[in-house]
């Protein structure tokens, strides 16, 4: 019989409780629901299971919490009923790109997502809405009256969900911005690989609330570091108590211990580090014995005593001929290396440098030695520093002046405020490194799910560009009204930039919606390097396919007798939707089988019916109606992983059955599924 598909996201919850019912079989439970048996966890049983003492409820506890977050966990966890719909018209190379561009509401489209991206993307950045009380708009899902939203003058996206402006006037300023973040960052986390990496960028008002849910999130050990990036060299009027020029991006890792993998961000690997000093002020004291000849000394020959440096003592005399010394001597100093550690070193071959009378010793390397250089937490960006920060191409990184000029450039006029520099998500992208194989990361998945300008977008095309990459994207960007966004407008700079962006949209025949200038700006990018590279970027993925979050594409079936009329009864004779395609079919059958949003598509027609083929094999499907035996059988012949056809396609149970015989005699190891 032929699997009936559930064309739904996937039941996180029930996933969850067979996982601790593994773990902790005397922790499930029965209870009746609706008049059946269902299975539940025993929290308390689980509790005191974790538990090396009597469980006094009771008890105070260390816990970051709101009113709502059980609300916010729930509404992570919960299911939808929705898909996602190609817009080819909109995508660029649709039939060969790996990237992805999705227009819709983040939240519904990572748990879409989920099924088919479990474990799959390396790195994620995102740039979520600062909760600055003035212009940040997002998605409220927790039910409200008629009352409360005149109230609160919102409006509702094309899913239901309402859209509101947070300001600082409002009692829940925090708990509204951290219900919000909260079941995002839960299901990004799930798509993440064991060794993934996410960035997010922040400034003050709400740093302290999301290290604390992203400790929880993804444990305190992962987290790696709280990167500053110097934002300006332009402070203008001091208007507080301090120039603000920085902002803040947290970084954790998925599993940072996952496999003894310690070393997952590198910013270069050095092959020859001829000048490293051993001394670290940090350090403790320590005594190092360095063997006669295995020190070089820039100084004349004779006898030295002691250092002209009280950072180091001299334990006894050596003496110096022809730059190297005859005796063995110790050297008393804080060095970042024990003795034991210097003694392997000279086995491997290095030798140590004296320069002056200071005896501040440096360590040459054997041959072939490298170092992984790691990226320093603080990201300077004015070229007179010398700290300046430079990834392994020696690209600077740049500031938000620098940002906001280049694409204005490229988009003609200014159209957003506050866009962060390409080169810093480069940066970002550079600094993967897989240490197992001892190099940097070419061909990885980066998710980006508050896309806004599509910086993110650009970035991967010019860090595949430079480094002849084959890092993929997948951009989600909620598709707000431009119009709408106009009437929250609150100075005069954001109402030129809305005024130029719906001037843009216009320009170019499109909807007022903020999702088109994002993917105008990767068209235009890609279309840019082209031209640049000439040749050589040929085989560059500049394209993207988008996706847009709707509906299911399946009629709503589940009706009580009541409910029951012959206008439902006639609407019920097909369960799939009348606006939607052939292709809308496939890509819920994709999502719901697992299958990547960027496979290979080819349509194909064989006897007047038209059938689809995802990558070679993993899917053949047949969405058209009165399928005969003879269409299975060529349909058949391809040996697909999976087979897909319309419940309705089959007008006879004979037709159905058939279909299972033919599968079965042809391709024993296809399942069959139908919608």
């Amino acid at each position: 019989m032929a699997e009936k598909l559930e064309m739904m996201s996937s039941n996180i919850i029930q996933e969850n409780i067979d996982y601790i019912a593994s773990k902790f079989p005397n922790a499930l439970k029965e209870v009746k629901e609706n008049g059946k048996l269902v299975k539940k966890i025993d929290f308390d049983v689980l509790k005191q299971e974790l538990s090396t003492v009597v469980i006094d409820d009771k008890q105070e506890r260390y816990q970051m919490t709101w009113p709502d977050k059980k609300k916010s966990i729930l509404l992570a966890n919960s299911r939808i009923n929705a898909t996602l719909r190609p817009v080819k018209e909109k995508s660029v190379d649709f039939d060969n790109t790996q990237n992805l561009y999705i227009e819709g509401d983040n939240l519904d489209v990572l748990k879409l997502l989920r099924e088919t991206y479990l474990g799959k993307v390396k790195m994620i950045y995102i740039d979520p809405p600062y909760n600055t009380g003035n212009d940040f708009v997002y998605e409220d899902d927790f039910s409200q009256s008629s009352e409360e939203y005149l109230e609160n003058s919102g409006q509702f996206d094309q899913q239901g969900n309402r859209l509101f402006q947070n300001t600082d006037s409002n009692g829940r300023f925090h708990t509204d911005w951290l219900n919000m973040i909260y079941p995002r960052l839960r299901l990004a986390k799930d798509l993440m690989t064991p060794d993934g990496i996410i960035f997010i960028s922040i400034n003050d008002v709400e740093y302290a609330n999301l290290k604390k849910i992203c400790d929880e999130i993804f444990t305190e050990k992962n987290f790696i570091t709280t990167f500053i990036w110097e934002k300006t060299q332009h402070f203008g009027r001091q208007t507080k108590n301090y120039y603000s020029n920085s902002d803040y991006i947290l970084c954790y890792s998925n599993g940072l211990f996952t496999d003894k993998i310690n070393e997952l961000l590198v910013e270069r690997i050095n092959t020859e580090l001829l000048d490293a000093p051993l001394f670290n002020a940090s350090n403790n004291l320590k005594i190092l014995t360095f063997p006669s000849g295995t020190v070089k000394f820039n100084l004349k020959d004779g006898i030295y005593s002691k250092s002209s440096s009280s950072d180091y003592k001299l334990l006894n005399p050596v003496t110096v001929k022809n730059g190297h010394n005859l005796n063995e001597f110790k050297l008393e100093f804080k060095s970042r290396w024990s003795n034991s550690t210097v003694q392997e070193e000279i086995k491997k071959g290095s030798t140590f440098w004296v320069k002056t009378e200071n005896f501040a010793i440096r360590v040459i390397y054997g041959d072939g030695k490298t170092s992984r250089v790691a990226p320093r937490q603080i990201i300077f960006t004015n070229s007179n520093n010398k700290m300046l920060t430079t990834s392994r191409f020696n690209e600077k990184i740049g500031t938000s002046e620098n940002a906001s000029l280049a694409l204005s450039n490229l988009m003609d006029k200014p159209v957003f405020s506050y866009p962060k520099p390409v080169s810093l998500i480069k940066y970002f992208i550079s600094l993967l490194y897989n240490e197992k194989s001892d190099s940097h990361i070419e061909d990885c998945l980066v998710l980006d799910y508050f896309s806004g300008s599509a910086t993110t977008a650009q970035a991967v095309i010019e860090y595949n560009m430079i480094s002849q990459s084959h890092i993929k994207f997948i951009l989600v960007q909620l598709p707000e009204n431009l119009d709408e966004a106009m009437k929250y407008a609150n100075n005069s700079s954001s109402k030129e930039l809305i005024s130029n962006a719906i001037d843009l949209c216009d320009k170019l025949g499109f909807e007022h919606e903020l999702t088109n200038i994002g993917q105008e700006r990767i068209r235009r990018v890609g279309k840019k390097i082209k031209e640049e590279v000439g040749f050589s970027g040929q085989n560059l993925d500049i394209g993207f396919r988008v996706l847009k979050l709707d509906s299911s594409n399946m009629n709503d079936v589940y009706y009580n007798p009541k409910q029951l009329n012959q206008n439902i009864l006639d609407q019920l004779v097909g369960n799939v939707k009348e606006d939607r395609t052939p292709l809308d079919l496939l890509f819920q059958v994709m999502l719901e089988l697992g299958i990547e949003l960027s496979a290979k598509i080819e349509e194909k027609e064989l006897l007047g019916k038209k059938y689809f083929v995802v990558n070679e094999n993993d899917i053949v499907a047949c969405f058209d109606d009165g399928i005969n035996d003879e269409l299975v059988k060529e349909l058949a012949k391809i040996k697909s992983i999976y087979a897909v056809f319309k419940d309705s396609a089959f007008t006879t149970d004979s037709a159905n059955i058939n279909c299972e015989q033919i599968f079965k005699s042809i391709s024993p190891s296809t399942t069959i599924k139908v919608i």
